[in-house]
């Protein structure tokens, strides 16, 4: 079995750019795109096997399952709800249902249609999330004002993802939160929080 220590963990922390990397910090919340890697616990080229991104709990009916097993999905984590939301995951329907039910209604009611079913939802954030051309992150630009809490945004001379919360942006690099600074309100900033397709 692959145990890898605090110096050398896996390769299964997800940034709000959607990148999954290599990282010691323990995250809020646990999730998968299928199986992304192989039987020594490494990851191939591919960055998800499925539509279906799910974001679950860390702990449900007392589960356990050894990390990185062979054929089993790959176990990602996130820091937080928004870094998972932004990376373009949803809730899990089966360890965060009562989530999962209000994000379905959510969509529905932000894309004026009926609650999708599953397939319809998976299919409509895969969608939104990923170019099917260059396989990257999609973005798109917004009013930075205009923005809700829990958005991320590219922000700054370096432009690292940033939390919007309040009249605060948050900066996040090396799978954490930097000191908060003012939002501004004017100007059209890129999104990284999936929106409609």
């Amino acid at each position: 079995m692959n145990q890898f220590s605090a110096l050398h963990p896996f390769q299964n922390r997800v940034t709000p750019t959607g990148e999954i990397i290599r990282h010691p910090a323990r995250g809020m919340f646990m999730g998968n795109r299928g199986c992304l890697h192989d039987a020594c616990g490494v990851l191939g080229r591919s960055r998800w096997k499925s539509t279906a991104w799910i974001i679950c709990r860390l702990e449900f009916k007392g589960r356990r399952r050894p990390l990185m097993s062979p054929g089993k999905y790959t176990e990602l984590f996130f820091l937080d709800e928004a870094v998972a939301l932004a990376s373009g995951h949803r809730p899990c329907g089966e360890c965060r249902r009562d989530d999962y039910r209000r994000f379905r209604a959510s969509w529905a009611l932000d894309n004026k249609t009926s609650e999708p079913g599953r397939k319809t939802l998976d299919a409509a954030l895969h969608a939104a999330r990923v170019d099917p051309h260059t396989r990257s992150q999609r973005s798109y630009q917004a009013p930075c004002g205009s923005l809700p809490d829990g958005a991320f945004i590219r922000f700054g001379e370096r432009q690292l993802p940033h939390l919007v919360l309040g009249e605060f942006l948050i900066p996040f690099e090396n799978y954490s939160y930097g000191r908060p600074m003012r939002r501004p309100h004017a100007g059209l900033v890129e999104v990284l929080t999936p929106c409609r397709p």
